[in-house]
């Protein structure tokens, strides 16, 4: 159960290949060896409404949030974030040659009891594995 979803200023389609960046970011998440194949799950959410510090319509953001199921130590949490942020960061590096992008990244690990699931994704890739 690795989500990764990343909400994104609508500004900043014209200078960032997301889908180059959810396949990055799924890569290193694997990387990891921490998390499944067939539960890995990767987006950016474009923000059509939005305000950002003082307003500038130059102002962007990235606001990323990975969780994920129990079961991790802190130092395997910690190293993950590290990674993706390091992917991210490096992905985006033209934008912090300016004054106008901020990035974010939150790792939440979610309760198993209030998350139920079914995927069909699992048994097919496992199978695969085998």
């Amino acid at each position: 159960m690795p989500h990764f979803t990343m909400e994104y200023s609508a500004n900043l389609d014209v200078s960032v290949d997301f889908d180059g960046l959810c396949k990055a970011v799924h890569a290193t998440i694997l990387s990891t060896g921490l998390f499944e194949l067939g539960a890995v799950r990767v987006r950016a959410l474009r923000a059509d409404a939005y305000a950002v510090a003082d307003l500038l319509p130059e102002n962007g953001f990235i606001d990323m949030c990975f969780r994920i199921g129990k079961g991790r130590s802190a130092e395997e949490k910690k190293k993950t974030g590290e990674a993706i942020f390091a992917t991210v960061t490096e992905f985006l590096s033209p934008l912090f040659t300016t004054p106008h992008f901020a990035l974010t990244l939150e790792i939440r690990e979610i309760d198993a009891e209030l998350s139920w699931k079914k995927n069909a994704i699992h048994p097919r890739l496992r199978h695969k594995q085998a």
